[in-house]
């Protein structure tokens, strides 16, 4: 068999059943290095059960430097480079990750499992604070390292996420490679090294407050727990004021007092009422008023709401 081996994720030949392959058939693993621009933790806990018997996992991945030294910039100060902010840059993306992540035991066991895993030491994370980083390898290598062991890097264009894993029927389409020459997977795992060593830790401190501050804490009040239960079922439209119509507006929109006091007088009168006339002369917004009415109407009941609009052709 070749020692080099080009793959895409056509006919189910994913990275997921790749590293599956890999992780099964490749003895006495003893490291796992992941270098990724991209990182989810949906995609770790797919991988998460191929680790058991790994020692030492390590993942280190970029942030958005572009746009904190546009921050800096706009501020008239130089960029410099700080630690403690791209900590918090990225344990902020990883809260908004678990925050973003769809509900279910699943979701939540893997999420789980991750914070424990990064407090237990079991893989160790870093950010690394001015590289933006946009490499996608995966390097596995045994104890010893040498000539004579069996070793493997997988590169491409696969991220440490759902897509980039080919977990779903719309994935991205993927183009990668596996080499298994130890000349090159030495090669890589040395620059991988170099980035290790300028990288910042994420420390355990910030995992104990990903689980504080996302919905992995098990602290919560029982009002927390409603209020839980009618994001869930409501969505978003909770977040809205009802006596804030105006807040419907897309944002782009001039917000005009008339226009939201028409609005909300309308909808209480169709709700009294089953229906309105909205009737004025030409150019005040009267198309603006009925879709604010509509939307409210949505939110209030339910997505699945249906809507007739009846227009004449001009």
């Amino acid at each position: 068999m070749s020692s080099t081996q080009l793959f895409t994720n056509r006919a189910g030949n994913t990275l997921i059943k790749k590293l599956e392959g890999v992780f099964t058939h490749v003895p006495n693993i003893a490291c796992f290095d992941v270098l990724v621009g991209y990182f989810r933790a949906s995609g770790y806990f797919r991988v998460r059960p191929l680790l058991d018997k790994v020692p030492k996992v390590r993942i280190l991945v970029g942030i958005d430097v572009d746009r904190i030294t546009k921050e800096f910039h706009d501020r008239g100060q130089q960029y410099i480079q700080d630690p403690q902010q791209t900590k918090d840059e990225f344990v902020a993306g990883l809260a908004k990750n678990i925050q973003d992540a769809d509900y279910d035991k699943t979701t939540e066991a893997g999420l789980v499992q991750f914070i424990e895993d990064l407090i237990s030491g079991k893989i160790e994370m870093r950010a690394h604070p001015e590289k933006t980083i946009h490499a996608k390898v995966y390097i596995v290598r045994p104890e010893p390292f040498n000539e004579y062991t069996p070793c493997e890097f997988i590169t491409g264009s696969s991220n440490l996420t759902a897509a980039g894993l080919g977990l779903s029927e719309h994935s991205n389409y993927e183009f990668n490679i596996s080499v298994r020459e130890y000349g090159l997977v030495k090669e890589a795992t040395e620059e991988f090294e170099l980035l290790w060593e300028q990288s910042v830790p994420i420390l355990k401190a910030q995992a104990e407050a990903l689980r504080k501050e996302t919905y992995l804490r098990d602290d919560f009040t029982p009002f927390e727990l409603y209020i839980k239960m009618l994001l869930e079922f409501f969505g978003r439209r909770v977040e809205f004021d009802p006596y804030h119509i105006e807040l419907l507006l897309p944002p782009q929109y001039h917000r005009l007092k008339y226009q939201t006091d028409a609005a909300n007088q309308g909808y209480a009168i169709m709700m009294a009422h089953h229906g309105f006339i909205l009737a004025d002369v030409v150019g005040l917004g009267k198309t603006i008023i009925a879709l604010m009415v509509i939307k409210k109407f949505i939110y209030e009941n339910g997505t699945q709401t249906k809507i007739l609009v009846v227009c004449r052709r001009r």
